[in-house]
């Protein structure tokens, strides 16, 4: 997160948008009033629409994890989609189709859920969403329950009323 962070903050002085997007204020001479503070850094959407769009897309797409059924999962990702693994490296649409396939037929009891209390959505303008939170994984493996907690951030691309993964980055296994 604190190389995405990095390289977010890095992206904005390059193309020259200051914190908050806007230009420093001018120098206050003696008796003028102090400067105006900053504004707090945004905050997540919590309970509004878009936290509920992305809250509810969430559902639908792992409800379709947990029935291991790819063609319903890969319905919620871009043609184009780029998906981000720490431990698998990058993968396009089709080689993500594959992974999952291959995944639900060596472990067909595997589930995921939300890890409560993780999902944090931000709107990107003009585009559709980031969608960040905690995963937890659980299969059985030689007869015990065998679960793992990831990270991941995924992109949103909102056109003509439908909403596509585009980017998924999923990290810290």
């Amino acid at each position: 997160m604190r190389k995405i962070l990095v390289g977010l903050t890095l992206l904005c002085a390059l193309s020259g948008i200051g914190a908050y997007g806007q230009t420093p204020p001018p120098k206050a001479g003696p008796g003028s009033p102090p400067p105006p503070t900053a504004a707090p850094a945004p905050k997540p959407a919590t309970r509004d629409e878009l936290y509920q769009t992305v809250a509810r897309l969430d559902t639908e797409m792992f409800a379709a994890f947990n029935a291991h059924d790819v063609s319903k999962l890969m319905a919620y990702f871009a043609d184009n989609v780029e998906f981000y693994h720490d431990k698998g490296g990058l993968s396009n649409f089709a080689q993500t189709q594959e992974g999952f396939a291959r995944l639900f037929a060596q472990s067909p009891d595997i589930t995921r859920t939300l890890v409560p209390g993780t999902l944090e959505v931000y709107p990107v303008k003009d585009y559709g969403a980031m969608h960040i939170a905690t995963q937890r994984f659980c299969h059985v493996e030689n007869g015990r329950n065998d679960c793992g907690n990831s990270k991941f951030v995924m992109v949103w691309q909102q056109q003509a009323g439908s909403w596509k993964i585009t980017r998924v980055v999923s990290y810290d296994h």
